[in-house]
């Protein structure tokens, strides 16, 4: 016998006589359809039925494998209930049919076990119809939508929950919730999602995961769209988090530069974090020194920063600030009192403990508890800038105070948490690290820059050989300083040494090694060495040096050796040009007429490779020609390699410029890019050839009978060229020179007189044997007319040559005279 109540209402059971009558009624019947026994018992079952009864009803529907159907009913109150019913036979001991037994339950309704165990579930359930109106809805779902199922049933989902139809973070182009149902209504496929919404009445947005499901009728088709979900706000802001954490580990600390380091971590938090990051950094951080002591920031004291960085979710409505603008604490704020304590704060304009949950999940981020001691701070005035809240952090690397990290929000109703603090101190750490880095490298860069610009050329020596002109650029931001570098060096005979190289490695080893190099290579050019001797003597000066930077300990680490060098003299008497090349790219020549000039030398191996010869090339230039010396890094980049540079670099000297300072920056300005890995230097030279009649020589005999004829010769030349205030020290000079060549030396011995920017007089013969100074005694006989060269002139030297020896001196003229 059933029982009345709640927990049978849901089924009624009629019997149906073999005419149809009703002849049996349930108290189910009554809770489900209205009607009493009175009601119903004697008249047609028919009279239930909205529609008229299907053919055969009910005997249709308790025959076949599938004895269920689904009808609409007639509720006494004149409503319309679908039902599910099902018709069962009833027979008589003969077998004779005495009429059906039909059990009728609601549509979509359940034992009660099953209506109690979905209503209590703590996930949000609901049935939708394919027009994404409610069917049903579970408690926990009304609680959710804050509603009840009476006041939602046959109603439009969009209609009673707009904010569903619209994502709260369209940057992340989230689907909105009633376009995933209707999708899953129109497709059939199931889906699932996660689904942040802010409810009604609450500032803190929450995140669901939701499975959504097609309900299909017993041909299959779509009928209703049922769903489930749960509150995964915790598990969701801790993965967002999480994100913004790995988006710093590769967005942050890329270069190795302050401010743009300090930009990096104001753009990485922006939107997902906060809507306002700013950045603001000592000064001495920015310079790349060392900064202050902790022990120099107190909370009582004025502390002025350098605003290195700021990013706004809405940077085209924020006002613009000058960069490095300076900003200035007052004693006993924020600021000032970080930096002097080294703990970050939070300030909020309201108790934190009000509101309800927090967006990165409700519970423990709303606990004082969990609050770091002093935080959070309550500072109304936040308010007033329409900020919802602020975090300051102090930025710390290694001991040391860098500045501070503002994280402000104002574009959301979400208050900081004490999660939210553990996360901007996180962000904070790490860019503090990636920012002193920065500083260190730009400390370093700038010192090793300020050596090695010291230790090139600082003005070009002023010769007639060539017109030159030079420029050198280190590598672009991020890169260390190397060690390319280059020289003119004036060489006896009016000629000109021109110089390139490049020391393997960067930073402050590679300027050191380029000095010694550069002071090598001067003091290897003052003895008058041809180039490839100069480069066999400079490859056993960097093995030598190779061997002092071997490591003294286990720890310390050892430094690069090696390097690339051009070595080349151009005589403008001659128009000779020799070169040899250690492992150094070879120069390019373009002759007058703009065609290049092929250079047929052979590069021998870099220096410090050690035991491989050096060989030399000469070749004779045509006056005006235009030399190109320079370094890898102007002709090789990541677009191209070396072969293409000099193409390139041919191209851009073809370019016809009247002057060669104006041809080196279209050089550079065409070859290098802001992006450049390596630095570069370029030295241009124009030649000149000496006039002949600045030139004069004479054959002279072995024999000192010969001396005052010679001596004449001299002095008749001197006086022909205007240089009457020279002719006496011409006259002592040459015949102090000719007498020691015709006593000391072998023939054929040449007497020759160059009129450059000096009167050069030099004097050959075929003898190894070089001279040297001494001091004579009292009573010698000679031993003085070296010391009286030396004296009476401005330089002179010896120059060894295949056939022999040159000995030189120079005499310096007046500007009037070298006109």
């Amino acid at each position: 016998m059933e029982k009345a109540g709640k927990q049978d209402a849901p089924t009624a059971v009629v019997v149906v006589g073999p005419d149809g009558t009703v002849s049996g009624w349930s108290e189910g019947g009554r809770l489900l359809l209205g009607w009493t026994a009175e009601d119903t018992v004697g008249r047609p079952v028919g009279d239930l039925l909205v529609d008229p009864p299907p053919p055969g009803f009910p005997e249709g529907y308790g025959a076949g494998p599938d004895p269920t159907g689904f009808i609409p009913l007639r509720h006494r109150d004149g409503s319309t209930v679908d039902a599910v019913v099902t018709a069962q036979p009833l027979l008589g001991p003969d077998g004779r049919a005495l009429g059906h037994a039909v059990t009728i339950q609601r549509w979509g309704s359940r034992p009660v076990i099953a209506d109690r165990a979905f209503e209590q579930s703590p996930f949000a359930l609901g049935v939708y119809d394919p027009e994404v109106r409610f069917l049903w809805i579970n408690a926990s779902s009304g609680r959710v939508i804050a509603h009840s199922e009476e006041q939602v049933l046959g109603k439009g989902y969009r209609e009673v929950l707009p904010e569903f139809d619209r994502s709260l973070f369209p940057e992340r182009d989230d689907k909105p919730y009633t376009d995933a149902v209707a999708e899953v209504a129109r497709t059939g496929e199931p889906t699932r999602l996660i689904t942040v919404f802010r409810p009604l009445g609450s500032d803190y947005a929450n995140a669901w995961a939701t499975s959504i499901w097609p309900v299909r009728d017993a041909e299959g088709r779509v009928c209703a769209v049922a769903n489930w979900g749960f509150d995964m706000s915790a598990e969701y802001w801790a993965r967002q988090r999480l994100l913004i954490l790995n988006s710093a580990s590769g967005g942050i600390g890329r270069t190795l530069d302050v401010v743009g380091t300090a930009e990096e971590l104001a753009r990485t938090p922006v939107p997902g974090f906060a809507d306002l990051v700013t950045v603001e950094l000592l000064e001495e951080v920015l310079r790349g020194e060392e900064p202050p002591p902790t022990s120099a920031f107190t909370p009582g004291g004025t502390i002025t920063l350098r605003r290195a960085a700021r990013h706004s979710a809405r940077q085209d409505r924020d006002p613009a600030q000058g960069p490095m603008a300076p900003v200035s604490h007052t004693p006993g704020s924020v600021a000032a009192r970080c930096l002097a304590t080294g703990r970050s704060t939070v300030q909020l304009p309201a108790d934190p403990g009000q509101g309800g949950e927090w967006a990165f999940g409700p519970g423990l981020a709303s606990d004082p508890a969990h609050w770091p001691p002093g935080n959070p701070l309550i500072d109304e005035s936040l308010a007033a800038e329409g900020l919802t809240g602020r975090i300051t952090v102090p930025l710390r690397a290694r001991g040391a105070l860098l500045g501070i990290v503002d994280f402000s929000r104002r574009d959301r109703p979400e208050a900081f948490t004490a999660d939210d603090l553990i996360l901007a101190e996180e962000l904070t750490a790490k860019a503090a690290v990636a920012i002193d880095n920065a500083r260190r490298y730009s400390r370093e860069r700038t010192t090793a820059l300020t050596l090695q610009r010291s230790l090139l050329p600082q003005g070009l020596p002023d010769q007639e050989a060539v017109e030159v002109a030079s420029r050198y650029l280190p590598g672009g931001t991020g890169t260390e300083v190397g060690g390319d570098w280059f020289d003119v060096i004036p060489l006896s005979g009016a000629r000109v040494a021109l110089v390139v190289g490049d020391v393997v490695g960067h930073g402050l080893h590679a300027s050191a090694s380029m000095g010694r190099l550069r002071t090598a290579v001067r003091t290897l050019a003052d003895v008058d060495l041809p180039p490839e001797e100069l480069l066999t003597h400079l490859d056993d000066l960097v093995l030598h040096l190779a061997g002092d930077l071997q490591p003294s300990g286990p720890l310390q680490p050892s430094g690069e050796s090696g390097a690339t060098c051009l070595y080349t003299v151009y005589d403008p008497v001659s128009r000779h040009f020799t070169l040899a090349s250690a492992g150094h790219p070879l120069p390019l020549i373009i002759s007058p007429d703009g065609t290049p000039i092929p250079v047929t030398a052979h590069p021998g191996p870099p220096l410090g490779v050690g035991g491989l010869p050096f060989e030399a090339a000469e070749l004779e230039l045509p006056e005006d020609s235009l030399l190109a010396l320079c370094t890898d890094g102007l002709l090789e980049s990541r677009e191209r390699d070396v072969d293409e540079g000099f193409a390139v670099l041919q191209g851009v000297l073809n370019h016809s410029a009247t002057s060669l300072e104006a041809l080196c920056d279209a050089v550079m300005d065409t070859m290098l890019s802001d992006r450049r890995t390596d630095d570069a230097a370029l030295l241009l030279a124009r030649t000149h050839a000496l006039a002949r009649h600045h030139v004069a020589d004479w054959d002279v005999e072995p024999d000192t009978a010969q001396v005052p004829r010679v001596r004449k010769f001299a002095v008749d030349q001197v006086d022909a060229w205007g240089l009457e205030e020279a002719a006496f020290v011409t006259e002592l000079v040459v015949s102090e020179l000719v007498t020691n060549a015709i006593r000391y030396g072998e023939p054929p011995i040449r007497l020759r007189l160059i009129r450059d920017n000096a009167l050069i007089c030099e004097v050959s013969d075929a003898s190894n044997t070089a001279p040297h100074l001494r001091r004579a005694r009292a009573f010698d006989e000679g031993g003085r007319g070296l010391l009286l060269v030396a004296q009476l002139t401005q330089g002179w030297g010896t120059r060894h040559t295949t056939d022999g020896k040159t000995i030189w001196c120079t005499q310096s003229l007046s500007q009037s005279e070298t006109n």
